[in-house]
């Protein structure tokens, strides 16, 4: 009896679980759908992207797009200025952020829930409620048209992000390790680069990705700041396949997936630990 009531048990969360499985199944699918068809239609010909039957893959396969957009000076142009961009608010956030975070994971310091209630109210202020006092700022400083300038306003929303991270990160962190540094003669600074940093090294790679996407992903600071056309980056200039002449879906598609890439492939390989970063530094006290 109790074998056949184990035996029904099993048979019945081997069907829940198989269930789980065509539910996750179906959710990728739907979520992953909008990245194929953009691949799908960045190797498609310009006559099968307008023909009035469609298909769900490239019968004409060309590589025409993807030629057209790396042989075209401006974008070489854009994908220079995105990855200066998303490099330097990468460096600046982590400069200031990581020590921020530290600071205030392993002292007391007077306030710090009064920073922190900063942090998280400045990560829910939006974009266009920042770019006025911004663009004052930098134009008197002398900013604009600078890769600087919108360098330094992403990372203003990417350091209250860091800190919020990677503050229970160093909280977390036995204070044993401290003592033991010190005895081997470690002062704070090589403490910090030497033990902390690689303790919490998932934590360091989940908001050095995020940092680099929020600067490659930017558009709105990028084109108030920047207002000449030659420091546009990659997504203020996928207009310029719209003309008076019709849209190159097919140029436009593979621009996107340009696009993408970049954010696929760092989520592909890195998933585990921006994951892991992400869930553990959502810990509240």
């Amino acid at each position: 009896m109790d074998g056949k009531m184990e035996f029904g048990f099993k048979t019945k969360q081997g069907r829940k679980n198989v269930l789980y499985c065509v539910i996750a199944i179906l959710i990728a699918i739907v979520f992953l759908f909008p990245i194929y068809w953009l691949l799908s239609m960045s190797f498609k010909t310009d006559a099968e992207s307008f023909g009035k039957i469609v298909t769900y893959y490239p019968h004409d396969f060309t590589l025409d797009p993807w030629i057209q957009n790396f042989s075209d000076k401006d974008f070489l142009r854009s994908l220079k200025n995105s990855s200066l961009i998303a490099l330097l608010s990468m460096v600046i956030s982590i400069g200031f952020g990581v020590p921020t975070a530290y600071g205030m994971g392993r002292y007391k310091v007077p306030g710090s829930k009064g920073f922190l209630l900063s942090f998280l109210v400045t990560q829910m202020l939006p974009a266009s409620l920042m770019l006025t006092p911004m663009y004052l700022i930098f134009n008197k400083i002398g900013l604009l048209g600078t890769y600087l300038g919108p360098a330094l306003a992403i990372s203003s929303g990417s350091i209250p992000f860091i800190v919020v991270t990677l503050r229970p990160y160093f909280k977390g962190i036995p204070t044993s390790l401290d003592d033991a540094a010190r005895i081997d003669g470690c002062g704070v600074l090589r403490s910090f680069l030497l033990i902390m940093l690689p303790t919490i090294k998932t934590g360091i790679i989940t908001v050095v990705v995020i940092s680099f996407l929020n600067g490659w992903n930017d558009l709105v600071y990028s084109m108030t700041f920047n207002v000449k056309p030659e420091m546009r980056p990659l997504t203020a200039n996928i207009y310029k396949f719209q003309n008076k002449y019709g849209t190159k879906w097919n140029c436009i598609m593979a621009y996107g997936a340009i696009l993408v890439l970049p954010v696929v492939i760092l989520f592909v390989f890195l998933q585990k630990y921006i994951v892991g970063g992400l869930t553990a530094g959502a810990v509240k006290e």
